[in-house]
């Protein structure tokens, strides 16, 4: 099979009717989408993906209204989330009406719906009479894509089309949030940040996954995983007791080059900004992916904003 990248819409949206795969651009990351209703379409996502069965997917909507449609027993803090946040990085599992074939939720009584703000997937979404599943343009369990290019260098050949919307804005998969009575579980670390939700909602806790049996999209435990070994820690430290190994580095703004073992470096912001790092994170890893290291070390980022997500993935890819 040949993939073309493009930004026909509309080739993109006849294929996705034909029940064919169309990996779409979002603010976080590139999605690998299918129609959300039609099992035998989602059921491809899977095998293209290698993704278990049992790793419930993400629904992608183009309004708020939407929500009443494909699911139920919505709590008024869903709603007020969602109002103050989307379009955006936050994904709502809520009880899901039988319309959503149970492949989409691992057979779970839940579904995580999300509407993106990226333009061009929102135009697409709108011209559609159905909702896409599309977690994201990746083999399972490795580093996810942040342009068409790297889509392209995993999953070329395997499916038709790519739209392609440029570089992602935020660089880091969806927060995901859950309830529980006037609470909110923050099931995954992402790109809406823990502050953020506390403003609008202070009753919130963290509940991510430890195991590998999730409760909502994105919680196994193992994920993210370079092709090279990946190390976290104090990387002077970590650079002695790994020498005379071929090292790369993942840093936030320090420059650790001056170690003859380190024969190549990341660096995600110079002037220290989290958000900036978010966005550099995935395709630093893809990068020091591409030259022959025995090994990857990476620092602990700020416990604060964005950095949680950070830390969150890099712990992930590290197992």
């Amino acid at each position: 099979m040949k993939t073309i990248i493009g930004s026909d819409l509309n080739l993109a949206k006849t294929l996705l009717y034909e029940g064919k795969l169309v990996a779409i651009p979002t603010e976080t990351v590139y999605g690998l989408a299918a129609n959300a209703l039609n099992a035998e379409a989602v059921f491809d996502i899977f095998k293209v993906k290698e993704r278990p069965a049992f790793d419930p997917l993400i629904v992608h909507i183009p309004s708020l209204e939407c929500i009443d449609k494909y699911a139920m027993n919505v709590p008024a803090l869903a709603y007020e989330l969602a109002k103050t946040i989307w379009p955006g990085p936050l994904t709502l599992v809520l009880p899901k009406k039988s319309i959503i074939p149970d492949l989409v939720s691992s057979g779970l009584p839940t579904v995580g719906l999300r509407m993106p703000s990226h333009p061009l997937t929102l135009e697409l979404l709108n011209s559609l009479e159905f909702p896409l599943a599309a977690p994201s343009a990746n083999p399972f369990g490795y580093i996810s894509p942040t342009t068409a290019k790297h889509v392209n260098d995993q999953l070329g050949g395997k499916i038709p089309y790519i739209l392609d919307g440029g570089p992602c804005r935020v660089g880091l998969e969806s927060t995901i949030v859950g309830f529980e009575g006037d609470e909110i579980l923050i099931y995954r670390l992402g790109g809406l940040t823990l502050e953020a939700i506390r403003k609008i909602a202070p009753n919130c806790k963290l509940a991510l996954n430890t195991s590998s049996n999730p409760q909502a999209p994105g919680m196994l435990k193992s994920h993210y995983a370079s092709r090279h070994p990946l190390y976290i820690g104090e990387i002077t430290s970590l650079i002695k007791k790994f020498a005379g190994k071929k090292i790369g580095i993942i840093s936030f703004k320090d420059d650790f080059s001056a170690s003859s073992d380190v024969l190549q470096q990341e660096i995600l912001s110079a002037t220290g900004n989290l958000d900036e790092a978010a966005v550099k994170l995935f395709s630093a890893m893809r990068s020091l992916d591409a030259f022959s290291l025995d090994i990857i070390l990476s620092e602990t980022f700020p416990d604060t904003g964005l950095g949680r997500a950070i830390n969150d993935r890099l712990k992930r890819a590290s197992s």
